[in-house]
């Protein structure tokens, strides 16, 4: 890829031959891999995350052919593509509707630990990630700390060389599934909030651990609530230093914050322009309406600049940089845009989006659907993006630190 600045057209972009033979590579790869299956699972998934069992499916597919982590520097087990390698294989993997991989450890524990963890962390974590022996889920956000992270009061206290945790955690993707969780805990509260947290690893089935429930309104069941009693944790499981967890948490929330995706955005908004151009009874199409031919306009827009955003940061992690501050600019585009593209579909589907239908949506099964197959998610997809401003960091918390570190403010 080339990346010049032309009068009238400040980011000139192109790609190398040998980028383009990658594509191809790329799309056969898809095209043989994507079962049946796994592209019905992919086209019922709600949200972000994947069927347990799909997820793992795809992981495996992906891992036999060294491909799991394309991000990872080849050292660690990762592919060792370049950064115009790593975009296309976003990019044809969005525009195919590929399963995403669950993203806690091959995107954001992989990474950290690549970061700040011990030699002897990497050695253990990094290829049981890899292979998806390990499944992780995250322990941040407290029933009384979310979009203020920092005030988190599960308290951890030492005894000998393990800490004790005591308190909860809420919100946990996944945590019914996972084996392992990265956390943060409070392990001084005399100083400023920040300066008192840890940085944890531990296993799920430690004595005093229990998961609880939280089923959404769509009927799908992701988060959960974690409680801790008197959970027993070796000091050696501590990434970083005692009380400086703060500095791990950012370096590891840009990873969470900075996932890109914009070839999916494109691909919703492909798919609802499909449904928009569709004739009703009445023997019209919404996308003739004046009103609703200016959203998808104005939503192609949208899409256009968080792609190019998305060049930014390439173009800021080519120069051996990281994400940096724009992983909030686009976290917060890309939860906007992702709602947004969620309230044009329910709006395209009008009566078709509300009957509730989840035996149609299960891989395998031959429910016949009321009203057309590709609107079974709309609703479930609307309710469960109503998450994606807060989850992450909320919209507010991330324009706070774009105004400090961007504008200066």
């Amino acid at each position: 890829m080339v990346w010049h600045e032309v009068k009238g057209n400040p980011l000139d972009i192109s790609f190398s031959d040998e980028h383009e033979a990658f594509r191809g590579e790329v799309r056969a790869f898809l095209d043989s891999a994507l079962t049946g299956e796994l592209k019905e699972a992919s086209s019922f998934c709600p949200g972000i995350f994947l069927d347990y069992e799909y997820n793992m499916a795809w992981h495996k597919i992906l891992y036999e052919k060294g491909w799991v982590a394309p991000s990872w520097p080849k050292e660690h087990g990762g592919t060792g593509w370049d950064l115009m390698q790593r975009y296309i294989w976003t990019t044809e993997c969005g525009l195919a509707n590929a399963p995403g991989t669950a993203p806690m450890g091959l995107g954001m524990c992989g990474p950290m630990l690549i970061g700040h963890g011990t030699q002897e962390q990497k050695d253990f974590y990094l290829p049981r990630i890899l292979s998806g022996e390990d499944y992780w889920c995250q322990g941040y956000s407290e029933p009384t700390s979310g979009s203020d992270l920092a005030s988190l009061k599960l308290k951890a206290t030492t005894d000998g060389d393990h800490l004790v945790l005591n308190g909860s955690k809420i919100w946990t993707t996944h945590a019914h599934y996972a084996n392992r969780m990265f956390i943060l805990v409070r392990t001084d509260d005399t100083g400023k909030p920040q300066d008192g947290i840890t940085f944890l690893l531990l296993e799920m089935d430690s004595p005093g651990i229990s998961v609880e429930p939280i089923v959404f309104a769509s009927g799908t069941h992701e988060v959960n609530q974690v409680f801790f009693d008197d959970v027993r944790v070796p000091k050696t499981n501590i990434v970083g230093e005692e009380n400086k967890g703060w500095t791990v948490a950012k370096y590891l929330l840009e990873f969470e914050r900075g996932g890109g995706g914009a070839a999916r955005y494109h691909t919703a908004l492909n798919r609802l322009r499909e449904f928009a151009g569709q004739t009703d009874n009445s023997g019209t199409q919404l996308a003739e309406d004046p009103s609703f031919a200016r959203k998808l306009q104005e939503t192609a827009i949208q899409v256009e600049a968080i792609q190019y955003t998305e060049f930014r940061i390439m173009a800021a992690i080519s120069k051996g940089g990281s994400p940096g501050p724009e992983s909030s600019i686009m976290k917060n585009m890309g939860a906007d845009i992702g709602q947004h593209l969620s309230e044009l579909m329910v709006e395209a589907l009008a009566f078709y989006a509300t009957p509730h239908q989840p035996e149609a949506r299960e891989v395998g099964q031959n429910v016949p659907p009321v009203g057309p197959a590709g609107g079974l998610t709309a609703f479930p997809r609307y309710f469960n993006l109503r998450a994606s401003s807060i989850a992450g960091g909320t919209n507010e918390v991330q324009a706070n630190i774009v105004a400090k570190l961007v504008l200066g403010l």
